[in-house]
């Protein structure tokens, strides 16, 4: 693998949103980084492939973040809103994990927040998954760590 290419490592599983897009998660490198992708994808139409909606995260983040989501409850009526926790991603961008309601429907998001000079807030990366699939998330994220530690 050359350092300044793209390479899909491992494709975990799919998500299925509807007929015409889902939600991969694959393991990644870029310029000899590993990383987790969790990214919309469209499967027909027009254009058929990853959209911008998405979130990458460092082996650590993922490491750290599966068992928390493993500790929530399967079901989408026992699931609290809460801010599971806060990563860093390197120095003034961490990724945010929450359950959370928006427009009267509660997910699970996966959002960078940026601390600069300059801007302190969320960014437009992200991910919100529904809480109603949380038991396949969880083996998703589940089988990200895994994959990551046997390939350390």
């Amino acid at each position: 693998m050359s350092d300044t290419s793209f390479a899909s490592l491992a494709e975990i599983g799919v998500l299925p949103l509807d007929e015409s897009s889902e939600i991969k998660f694959s393991i990644d490198a870029y310029r000899g980084y590993r990383y987790a992708s969790i990214r919309k994808y469209l499967t027909s139409g027009g254009y058929m492939g990853a959209t911008r909606i998405g979130i990458t995260m460092t082996p650590e983040i993922v490491k750290a973040v599966a068992p928390l989501l493993a500790a929530l409850p399967d079901q989408a009526d026992q699931i609290k809103e809460v801010e599971i926790g806060k990563f860093a991603k390197r120095p003034g961008l961490s990724v945010v994990v929450r359950v959370n309601s928006f427009q009267g429907s509660k997910g699970l998001d996966f959002r960078e927040w940026q601390e600069t000079q300059e801007y302190k807030g969320w960014s437009k990366k992200g991910i919100r998954l529904s809480i109603d699939k949380m038991k396949q998330i969880k083996e998703l994220f589940a089988a990200m760590a895994q994959y990551l530690e046997e390939k350390n």
